[in-house]
């Protein structure tokens, strides 16, 4: 293999990351059905808070609160109370990408392995447990719990510290996020390769280094 060290993104890269379902499943409990135009709602506030976090303007605790403010109103519940069951129902529902468990088992004999993401601590360290992946993974880097969030070169490099700063041409980024994954490692100087998911497409000025549809081929790109 031709890198010996292979940094992962978390949501929609080694994991599903359906919001939508685990609204539903959270909602349950308070008695409602959780709707697409819900969802739709909802997302009107949160998509804007996670580029104000990836841009260093908010804390990921203001992000996660902020995002259930008006369910809070509603159903008098504590916001932080409602982003606790969300990120418990996430975890529930959770299950690695098609081809996931066949990459890492692939490439974990050849290379180290981390994740770094700007998902939240709770989510990522239980879901790795429910999902048998823990050991996998050599470092788990989480935005909340450092400095800043990607694409800030400060939580790559402190990866690299803990990684022992190898080499730069010895690490591959792999991400489905142009503006976080695949520009903050570009940023940093280590080569990228980006998840393409249907109809989605690369702002300009971002280039990855290698581009896939899925898990499988971006296996048969390392092994290969």
């Amino acid at each position: 293999m031709k890198y010996s060290y292979v940094l992962f993104d978390a949501d929609e890269t080694l994991f599903k990351f359906d919001i939508l379902a685990g609204m539903q499943q959270m909602f349950t409990k308070y008695g409602i059905s959780f709707t697409t135009a819900d969802y739709q709602h909802y997302q009107t506030i949160n998509k804007p808070l996670w580029v104000k976090y990836q841009n260093g303007e908010i804390s990921a605790q203001y992000l996660q609160v902020t995002r259930f403010n008006e369910w809070s109103a509603k159903l008098n519940v504590p916001a932080e109370k409602l982003n606790e069951e969300f990120l418990d129902a996430m975890a529930d529902i959770c299950q690695p990408l098609p081809g996931a468990i066949s990459l890492l088992n692939a490439i974990k004999p050849h290379a180290k392995l981390g994740i770094i993401t700007n998902g939240f601590a709770r989510l990522q360290r239980i879901r790795l447990a429910r999902t048998g992946l823990t050991d996998m993974f050599e470092w788990l880097v989480v935005s909340e719990l450092v400095s800043n969030p990607k694409p800030h070169p400060s939580i790559f490099e402190h990866t690299f510290e803990l990684m022992g700063n190898p080499d730069k041409s010895q690490i591959l980024m792999v991400g489905d996020t142009p503006a976080s994954d695949i520009l903050g490692a570009q940023n940093v100087g280590i080569d990228t390769c980006w998840l393409q998911h249907p109809n989605e497409t690369l702002p300009q000025g971002i280039s990855p280094t290698y581009t896939v549809q899925n898990l499988a081929q971006l296996q048969s790109l390392l092994l290969n």
